[in-house]
């Protein structure tokens, strides 16, 4: 029989990774609140509010269960009800069936991190955040960590990818950061998002032992001004303006993804050029040549 994994929160990485899972042979079910939006994907969709007890309880049996949820808003009580009190639901409902999924998977972020001077961290680095965010993401992390369906967290670092070009338009205004002080930044790709689970969830259906947290992001840390400096070379465009980083409210850091190359995981982008290049080629953001 196929393997039947259920997405829950199925948007653009979640459609994503149901598009490769489905690719593989998987059964994919994805759950959102709206899944007509699913449509023309070749995934089963299905509409459901993740926050009503009576539609847990509808949804079918899987295999694996991905729990990558986004909060509707910033704000502390969004945050609260789409990750900890939410996946705590999940946790209670499907552990509670004859038949609890092999593996659950919850998609986290390195915002539980709060180092902001520059050092490297890996996934035995403390996680210690002081942003309500944070502190609600790693509350849902310890949930999954502590019950007792097997279970890992992914932590991805900063998404960029087709439809995420916050970054391209900053550039094409002519803003770019700062040189100094150097304000690393770290991201990952959508398909990498995608590909980094699509690996974890074969090696769990493998019986291959996983660890508790996997810290996602490419191979190379890097200086926002030099992401931005190099995008205002492809576009042809000269900054006219220094913005502040983002980054200065946040946290400066280095991740490290060695435990996720050791698993056996290759990116498709591994740094920040492959990956806006294919972005600037596809969304068609490159100026056309006489």
């Amino acid at each position: 029989m196929k393997t039947t994994t259920l997405i829950l929160g199925c948007g653009d990485i979640g459609t994503t990774l149901g598009s490769e899972l489905a690719a593989g042979g998987h059964r994919v079910i994805g759950v959102r609140r709206d899944a007509d939006k699913l449509a023309g994907t070749g995934l089963k969709g299905v509409s459901a509010d993740l926050g009503d007890a009576t539609a847990l309880a509808g949804l079918p049996d899987a295999d694996i269960l991905v729990y990558v949820v986004s909060a509707d808003r910033f704000e502390e009580t969004a945050y609260r009800a789409a990750y900890p009190d939410g996946l705590k639901a999940v946790l209670g409902e499907f552990s509670a069936r004859k038949r609890p999924p092999k593996h659950v998977f919850f998609v986290s972020s390195t915002s539980v991190y709060a180092q902001q001077d520059g050092e490297t961290v890996d996934e035995a680095s403390p996680a210690e955040p002081s942003s309500f965010s944070g502190v609600l993401m790693r509350e849902a992390e310890q949930a999954l960590i502590e019950h007792a369906l097997p279970g890992s967290v992914v932590r991805f670092s900063g998404i960029y990818g087709p439809g995420r070009d916050r970054l391209i338009r900053q550039v094409g205004e002519g803003r770019i950061a700062a040189a100094t002080p150097a304000m690393y930044s770290n991201r990952i790709h959508r398909d990498d998002c995608a590909g980094v689970l699509t690996h974890l969830i074969g090696l769990a259906l493998a019986g291959e032992p996983l660890h508790e947290h996997y810290l996602a992001s490419d191979c190379e840390p890097v200086p926002l001004h030099e992401v931005m400096a190099w995008l205002a070379k492809q576009l042809k465009v000269e900054a006219t303006e220094t913005i502040q980083s983002p980054l200065r409210r946040r946290a400066s850091k280095r991740c490290d993804n060695a435990r996720l190359i050791e698993s056996g995981y290759r990116f498709r982008f591994p740094t920040f050029r492959e990956g806006y290049a294919q972005v600037l080629r596809e969304g068609g953001y490159l100026p056309v040549t006489p």
